[in-house]
């Protein structure tokens, strides 16, 4: 007698679910310890950008905040900061790196949004698949929402993943002292899909901890962005840089502003 196939489907799907659980501890750690230049070399240019319309102060939401780098930066220049992430462990390392703010763990596409001198999200969160709900139309009516929120004259200053991120099949790979990742890249031209197979190897005492994790981002042009972003009521231009920050290749940054 063949042996039942239940016990493998369950194994299989607890694997599949723990792949596509989004930065789990050890990737979370990974990503905070050795993948944080971005959101750090951002924050001068990003402050220079509040100051310079007027923004000295005030609750600045922080969607998909991650590790809290960027939240940090905010608290020590005397803002107060709500950040939100999706992964637990993301929330839990920014909870420690910044005390006085305040951090969630939800979806950045359907978090109440209270009233604010300011929203940004930095690293093209607003491309990840994690709420399956992501769509330009979901996308859309989250603008609507910032939008409402904003007090006037309020900025909206973040950046996203265009077609072309994952210029054909890549792989990737990086080690430190007590970690590596190999990252394997692909891109479907025809949907505009970028997938990410990350394979991670975190060191706990003696012994390197292996894990895996799959990560599907929906691709948007800057034009279509743009123009939602109009039509929500900003007034919209496109940045290259975060002050000396270059933005990451393939994506487009914007500063959308409520009027007054």
């Amino acid at each position: 007698m063949l042996p039942s196939a239940e016990p493998f489907t369950r194994r299989a799907f607890r694997r599949l679910k723990r792949m596509t659980e989004p930065y789990k501890k050890d990737l979370a750690y990974i990503h905070d310890t050795g993948f944080g230049d971005f959101a750090r070399n951002s924050a001068t240019g990003l402050l220079e950008i509040l100051h310079e319309t007027g923004i000295t102060g005030g609750l600045v939401i922080d969607l998909g905040c991650g590790s809290g780098i960027w939240a940090a930066a905010l608290s020590r220049a005397g803002y107060d900061v709500l950040g939100i992430d999706i992964s637990a462990a993301m929330i839990e390392i920014a909870r420690n790196r910044v005390p006085r703010a305040d951090f969630r763990v939800g979806s950045l596409l359907k978090v109440e949004l209270p009233n604010c001198v300011a929203v940004t999200s930095l690293g093209e969160c607003f491309n990840y698949l994690f709420d399956k709900s992501n769509s330009i139309s979901a996308l859309r009516r989250l603008f609507h929402r910032v939008y409402c929120a904003l007090k006037p004259g309020g900025l909206f200053i973040f950046d996203l993943a265009e077609p072309g991120r994952g210029k054909g099949p890549q792989q990737k790979h990086r080690a430190e002292r007590d970690w590596a990742v190999l990252v394997e890249v692909d891109e479907d031209t025809l949907t505009n899909r970028l997938t990410r197979r990350i394979t991670s190897f975190r060191k706990v005492d003696d012994l390197y901890v292996r894990d895996e994790e799959v990560h599907k981002l929906q691709l948007y042009k800057r034009s279509e962005v743009g123009k939602e972003l109009r039509e929500a009521g900003f007034r919209v231009r496109t940045v290259r840089c975060y002050g000396n920050q270059p933005m990451i290749a393939g994506c487009a940054g914007f500063v959308a502003r409520k009027p007054f």
